[in-house]
């Protein structure tokens, strides 16, 4: 590096340095400084130090000078993260499921720059999940931008849906498709799309970790009418695992001691009426479907589906075609 050069960057490497090695219990001396900037190519003087810290102190960068009897020095004190916040972070990368194994390394290599080298070693937690699986579509991400894309420039897009064969292998489904977006979700660790279809008329959701080759399109969206009569909430809410099924409102009666799980599965609006004998009913709007069903069965004897009758049918169905396979 040429030393007018080199001069002229010498401010931007002391930032770089102190905000990587040096922070409250680790500050830098003018000497230990300039020795590393020396590994740059950079020759100075501690009088410039002085001068180049006091111009980013005046632009705004928290450095701090400490005195004691082995010299004292200089650390980067405020930065744009906690630890505590980067910590959750990394937690939240690590347990996610629609985050790939090799993608949420990168993310975490990334957050480890946001603290000095003696925190960084911190960010490195294990957080374990009960049969955690995580996903094998590195291209989620680029997906996700090009949905977000889409829905800001009023455009449909194309995408071919997959699903997994025999050997473990993410491979296509069907012909290419095209919908438009309107909303994105995040239900049961994984991203869904809200969007309309056009040939059928009717809003439909898709994981989005399986979709492949996501491309924006020239065409307009459409579907307004119909995105603007759904209520996001109220759809998810009634998607048991985001799988569809008929929509039916239907009466539950549970006892008191599972009136969390239903607040938990149906919001805190659920419409719930108190029983005298130690039960409680809900009323809910749900789509019927095996996964449905597999929930209800999942909360015991106890929980009896009221009504409407044909569901009520339904179910008994379910259960005896359940018992022929046990």
């Amino acid at each position: 590096m040429a030393k007018s050069e080199g001069q002229k960057l010498k401010i931007l490497y002391i930032l770089k340095i102190l905000e990587e090695f040096t922070d409250d219990d680790h500050p830098m001396t003018t000497a230990e400084l300039i020795r590393r900037l020396e590994e740059q190519g950079i020759s100075c003087e501690r009088k410039t130090i002085y001068n180049d810290i006091a111009q980013l102190i005046d632009f705004g960068y928290d450095i701090v000078q400490v005195s004691n009897r082995k010299g004292g020095g200089y650390y980067f004190a405020s930065r744009e993260f906690e630890i505590a916040e980067l910590k959750l972070l990394v937690d939240v990368v690590q347990s996610s499921r629609f985050i790939t194994v090799k993608k949420s390394r990168e993310l975490i290599k990334k957050l480890e720059k946001k603290l000095s080298k003696y925190d960084a070693g911190k960010l490195q937690r294990q957080v374990y999940v009960a049969g955690r699986i995580k996903t094998e579509n590195e291209s989620i991400y680029y997906s996700v931008d090009s949905i977000h894309r889409a829905i800001q420039e009023n455009k449909q897009i194309s995408f071919t849906y997959l699903e997994w064969n025999i050997k473990k292998q993410l491979v296509k489904k069907g012909l290419t498709r095209k919908v438009s977006p309107w909303a994105l979700i995040y239900k049961d660790e994984n991203y869904y799309l809200a969007a309309y279809d056009s040939e059928s008329g009717l809003i439909k959701h898709y994981r989005v970790d399986k979709m492949g080759a996501v491309a924006v399109t020239d065409e307009k969206r459409d579907g307004l009418d119909q995105f603007e009569k759904t209520d996001l909430a109220e759809y998810t809410n009634r998607t048991f695992g985001m799988y569809s099924g008929t929509p039916e409102i239907v009466t539950l009666c549970l006892p008191d001691h599972l009136v969390g799980v239903v607040i938990d599965r149906f919001g805190k609006e659920a419409d719930l009426r108190s029983m005298k004998d130690g039960t409680f009913r809900i009323r809910a709007k749900v789509a019927v479907s095996g996964q449905f069903f597999g929930w209800l069965a999942g909360l015991g004897a106890e929980a009896k589906l009221v009504s409407p009758e044909q569901v009520r049918l339904q179910y008994k169905e379910w259960l005896t075609e359940i018992m022929k396979g046990v």
